[in-house]
C-alpha cells in the first residue's frame, strides 16, 4: 500500500483510507479500550482488515497489478529479509522468558 499511496495515479479516496488505517493502528485511542478482555482486541482484529480491504478495493486493479509486479521485481526489497532477524530473536526471547516464568511455578 505504501507504493500505491506514493503513486500519483492512486485515487485520493484510497490515499485517505490508507492514512486512516495507519492512524488507527498507531493511535492509542480505540473504539473499545484494550484493557477490556477479549472485546478490547476484537475491534482491532475486525476493523483493521476491513480498512485495509477497503483501501485496496479503491485502488484500480490495473494499477495494483503494476505495483505488485514492481514490488516483486525490486531487488532492494528481496535482499532485506535479514531485517526480520532481530524481531524474530526478540519474539523467541520473549517466548523463552514466558516459558521459564510459568514453568518454574
Amino acid at each position: 500500500m505504501a507504493y500505491a499511496v506514493a503513486d500519483k495515479r492512486t485515487p485520493v479516496l484510497a490515499k485517505i483510507f490508507a492514512a486512516l488505517t495507519v492512524a488507527y493502528l498507531l493511535s492509542p485511542i480505540d473504539l473499545i479500550p484494550d484493557f477490556i478482555p477479549v472485546l478490547g482486541f476484537l475491534d482491532d482484529i475486525v476493523l483493521v482488515p476491513v480498512l485495509i480491504k477497503t483501501t485496496v478495493s479503491l485502488i484500480p486493479e490495473s494499477l495494483f497489478d503494476e505495483l505488485r509486479t514492481r514490488i516483486d521485481s525490486d531487488e532492494k526489497l528481496q535482499k532485506k529479509w535479514y531485517y526480520a532477524l532481530p524481531v524474530i530473536v526478540i519474539y523467541l526471547l520473549l517466548l523463552f522468558l514466558l516459558y521459564k516464568t510459568f514453568s518454574s511455578k
